[in-house]
Order: structure tokens, then C-alpha cells, then sequence
């Protein structure tokens, strides 16, 4: 039987491809055929088969019937949504975090939909920060905001319980927190959508370490609040130079690092530690992480900008930790079931709103299934799961 030719406009191949970031060579090699033959496709000289276009379809992570349209959708650039990254350029995100990214941002989307259409109003994210205020005076007040304890964070029983507090407190404030996985971690290891109302944080799920998601994602709800405050466009707006805008990143570091590790506490519980207040070393270090549930070097980090460590020996310490770090086994993915992938990735929040729309008769189960990247009849399993207080904890959710 002859393979039979698909009747799209070729124009819109061109359009899916570089909206998706793929060179044509990477796509030719993908689909295994000719440069020059994917090139005649995309100029009309010639007409892929229909399994051809439903491969490419699935590759640009776009529907089949796109590419029968009269002329390419218009749609915003994704800089017009998201932070300035350092070392990302607008218009030339890799393929892996254009599509990471408009998941996040259709997710958004989705929920604000489906808030509107149950007659729930959309929780306001309203604070704003301010560069004038300094670093430590926005931590506090986020800690503040969030309404996490010091007695609480020491009692956490380890780093994941630490995350889901963190994660739950950040999204009680009108915050979408997501997960995204597949994209390099010197790509971006977080990004926050700055767009008003419901604003959305993601976190790099390739960070394996609970405590910096934790570092991550405060670090992105800082540039949340500095964007409420008018301090920082979208990075398609941003017009500071590289050197203005590193500090404004570090102003984020510093604002997460007081959030997380309030000075009185971390002050107070030093004196517990041995040693601590004459010679760093991993082990006194990894003591003081233990207590605050984060990684050994925000808590070095930590400590160096309180004063209680000096440049020098933040630097032996980082330089032995490193050397420590280089010495571990390379760290095997750990299995995820799709009904973790869904709550780690889309957050418990987004996932009650879908179930909730679906019980109401607001959205199909063809759509909840995939609102949730969820086949239906893994359904039941999240309404488990969402009863449960461990629901998606402590998980490798597939990045």
C-alpha cells in the first residue's frame, strides 16, 4: 500500500520546528531521512506522508492538526513571560526548556481557567520587594509571609518533609509551584513566570537534593516579589547589563538564604555545634545542614555572608567539599510512579483544581487526563493520593 501524502501547509512545519528550538539537521537526524528532503517538506517542493507528519508532530510536542492550518498561530515569545535567566538569551532557549516552559505556562493558564469557571477566586500573590530594603529585610519578611517556624523547621524528620513544607507554603501564598524535568542544570535550575494574578515558580527536578529545590525555589519567589514591586521585567524587558543584573541575583540569593536560615537561629543553634566557631569542616557544616534541612553549601554560603566565616575559609571549605562531592558514586534515578510524576511535577494544588473541575462536571475526563499528563485510569490512584499527607514525597519524579 502506497504511503499517502499529507496535504499540510509547509509553512507551518517551519514555524513548529523553530518554535520548538530544533535545528533542521537535528530534526533530519531524528526522523531519519535527508537534510535535503526535510528542507523540499518545509519549502512545499515536496509532501512528507502522514505518519511522517504525525512523527514530527509528536517531536515538536505539537498537535497533527496544526500543520493543516492557513497560516501559523500568532503567539508571544516566551521571554514575555518569564525571568531573565543568566547565560539563557531570549529566542534561543534550548528545545528541552521551550517545552518545559510551555508546559508550566499552559498549566497556569489551565488554572486560571478552571478558577474562573468553578467561581473560586485566585488567591493574590501581594508582596512586593524592593531592592532599596536590602536582602535581609525581603527574607524576613517572606519567612514571614510563608508562616513557617523555627521550632517547626528543626523538628522536620529529613530534607523531603522540609521540601513539601516549603513547597505547600509557597503555594498557600497564590504561587504555582511546578517541577520541570530534562532541561541541563547550567540551563536554568529555576524560573518564575511573572505574570499577574497566580504567578508560577519552577524548580529544575534534576536538582536530586531537596534542600536546593528548597534554596531554588526562594530564591525564584524573591524575583516573584521584586517584579511585583516593579524592580525587574520579564526577560524579554530586562535592560540591565550582565553586571547589574548579577546583582540582582545575588540580592535573590541573599533573600533566599535569610529566608531559609534566619540569622537568630542559625546564631543560636552554631553554639550547639562543637568547633563550629573555631575551624569549618564538612562535618561541623553538614551539623548546622542537618538542623535547617539544606544542602552543605547554602549553609557555608550561609554562613560566610553572616560573618562567621571568612572568605578564606569559605574557599578551603568549598574546595574540600567539592573534592568530597567528586569522591560519591554517581547517584542512580530512583522510580516514580505517573501519579507522583503528576503531583511532583504539576503540584498538589493544580491537581485538586482538575479533579475538582472533573467532579463538577466542568471539564471531560479526556481533558483531566490531559490538564495531568495522566492516563484516566491512574484517576483514582491521585484522589488517593491527594487524602494523603505524603503525596508526592520524597520522589525522583523522572527528570
Amino acid at each position: 500500500m502506497a504511503a499517502i501524502p499529507a496535504e499540510i501547509n509547509p509553512a507551518l512545519l517551519i514555524w513548529a520546528r523553530e518554535q520548538s528550538g530544533y535545528s533542521p539537521e537535528l530534526v533530519a537526524k531524528r526522523l531519519d531521512v535527508k537534510l535535503y528532503r526535510l528542507e523540499a517538506w518545509e519549502h512545499g517542493e515536496r509532501k512528507p506522508t502522514v505518519r511522517q507528519v504525525q512523527e514530527l508532530a509528536k517531536y515538536y510536542h505539537r498537535p497533527f492538526g496544526v500543520f493543516f492550518l492557513p497560516q501559523p498561530p500568532t503567539i508571544q515569545p516566551l521571554a514575555a513571560e518569564y525571568r531573565r535567566l543568566p547565560g539563557v538569551r531570549p529566542g534561543v532557549e534550548s528545545p528541552q526548556f521551550r517545552y518545559a516552559f510551555r508546559v508550566m505556562s499552559q498549566r497556569r493558564e489551565v488554572a486560571l481557567e478552571l478558577n474562573e469557571e468553578l467561581g473560586v477566586s485566585v488567591p493574590e500573590f501581594s508582596t512586593a520587594a524592593h531592592i532599596a530594603e536590602g536582602p535581609a529585610a525581603v527574607g524576613t519578611r517572606l519567612r514571614a509571609l510563608l508562616g513557617l517556624t523555627v521550632e517547626e523547621q528543626l523538628g522536620w524528620r529529613d530534607e523531603w518533609q522540609a521540601w513539601r513544607r516549603w513547597r505547600s507554603a509557597v503555594e498557600d501564598t497564590g504561587v504555582l509551584v511546578f517541577q520541570f524535568p530534562k532541561v541541563p542544570l547550567d540551563e536554568a535550575r529555576g524560573v518564575s513566570i511573572l505574570q499577574f494574578p497566580l504567578p508560577a515558580v519552577g524548580v529544575n527536578s534534576k536538582e536530586w537534593a531537596p534542600g536546593a529545590r528548597i534554596f531554588t525555589l526562594l530564591h525564584e519567589l524573591t524575583h516573584v516579589a521584586l517584579s511585583l514591586g516593579r524592580e525587574e521585567e520579564v526577560a524579554l524587558r530586562e535592560r540591565r547589563d550582565d553586571a547589574e543584573w548579577a546583582e540582582v541575583e545575588q540580592f535573590a540569593e541573599e533573600a533566599a538564604s535569610e529566608a531559609i536560615i534566619p540569622g537568630d537561629a542559625l546564631a543560636t543553634v552554631r553554639r550547639t555545634v562543637p568547633g563550629s566557631r573555631d575551624a569549618w569542616d564538612r562535618l561541623n557544616v553538614r551539623a548546622l545542614t542537618n538542623r535547617f534541612r539544606v544542602t552543605p553549601l547554602a549553609m557555608a554560603t550561609r554562613l560566610r555572608r553572616a560573618g562567621a566565616m571568612t572568605w578564606d575559609d569559605y574557599r578551603r571549605w568549598k574546595a574540600a567539599w567539592t573534592d568530597y562531592i567528586s569522591s560519591l558514586k554517581p547517584r542512580k534515578g530512583g522510580f516514580a510512579s505517573p501519579v507522583d510524576k503528576t503531583l511532583g511535577r504539576g503540584g498538589r494544588p493544580f491537581a485538586q483544581l482538575v479533579i475538582e473541575a472533573l467532579d463538577s462536571n466542568r471539564i471531560t475526563a479526556v481533558d483531566a487526563s490531559r490538564y495531568l499528563d495522566l492516563r484516566f485510569d491512574h484517576i483514582e490512584k491521585l484522589r488517593t493520593e491527594l487524602h494523603s499527607d505524603t503525596a508526592g514525597a520524597g520522589i525522583d519524579d523522572g527528570a
